[in-house]
């Protein structure tokens, strides 16, 4: 079986209902340049980074899941980052198994509070390959993460320093996931601080048909971590 996710057809270009796009350029802190892509509101009431899945099965901030939810968000309000990780696409760098992907997140992280104001809240969301590695990285600027079918097992589980953060962390675990189901993101994350989990139903891995409960569901997360201080 493998690890991840494999190849998906690119959807159409998004519609943002209304708001504007920006094409970025991050650099890391090691020095790499990643593309990346903003969707902004003309007044965001809240931030989200969407990390993509397993650049070496396909993956790229143009999948499936990363660009719907990058068509769906900016239009309720919420400023939202997407970029290709490094060694994908336009970006700098070669794969680094997850490890060096963590300087990636953080890039976005800080890249994304530049263009909304200090007090609109910003959550991490990263699919898959993207889930496991947002979850290796806590910054004084996320007030949540919002982990999409994440697989558990890119990066040790003690790797995922968000585990003992006490900010909220919201999985969304598709109901018949072929590399994670949700009983077992449960076993897995038992003790984990401020955790919960949810069964997306009907779906598997790629939550085709799934998408707009997904960006309900995250929608709502977003709208609670508001009232959450660091």
């Amino acid at each position: 079986m493998r690890d991840d996710i494999g190849p998906d057809p690119t959807p159409p270009q998004p519609t943002l209902g209304g708001a504007r796009t920006e094409d970025l350029s991050l650099t890391t802190r090691d020095g790499l340049r990643l593309e990346a892509e903003l969707g902004l509101p003309a007044a965001p009431s809240a931030a989200v980074v969407l990390a993509h899945p397993h650049p070496m099965h396909g993956g790229s901030m143009r999948s499936l899941v990363t660009s719907e939810l990058f068509r769906l968000l900016p239009s309720r309000g919420i400023a939202t980052l997407r970029f290709n990780f490094r060694g994908v696409e336009g970006s700098e760098g070669e794969h680094g198994d997850g490890h060096t992907e963590h300087a990636d997140v953080v890039a976005a992280v800080e890249e994304l509070a530049v263009w909304v104001a200090d007090d609109v809240p910003l959550t991490l969301a990263g699919w898959s390959f993207g889930a496991d590695v947002s979850l290796s990285v806590v910054h004084p600027r996320i007030r949540g993460w919002f982990p999409i079918a994440a697989p558990l097992r890119i990066l040790p589980l003690e790797a995922m320093v968000a585990a003992h953060d006490p900010r909220p962390k919201h999985f969304a675990s598709p109901e018949n996931d072929q590399f994670r189901r949700p009983d077992a993101v449960r076993e897995l994350t038992e003790g984990w601080a401020a955790t919960t989990v949810t069964t997306i139903p009907g779906a598997d891995h790629y939550l085709v048909g799934r998408t707009g409960m997904l960006a309900d569901l995250l929608t709502e997360f977003v709208g609670g971590v508001g009232d959450i201080t660091t």
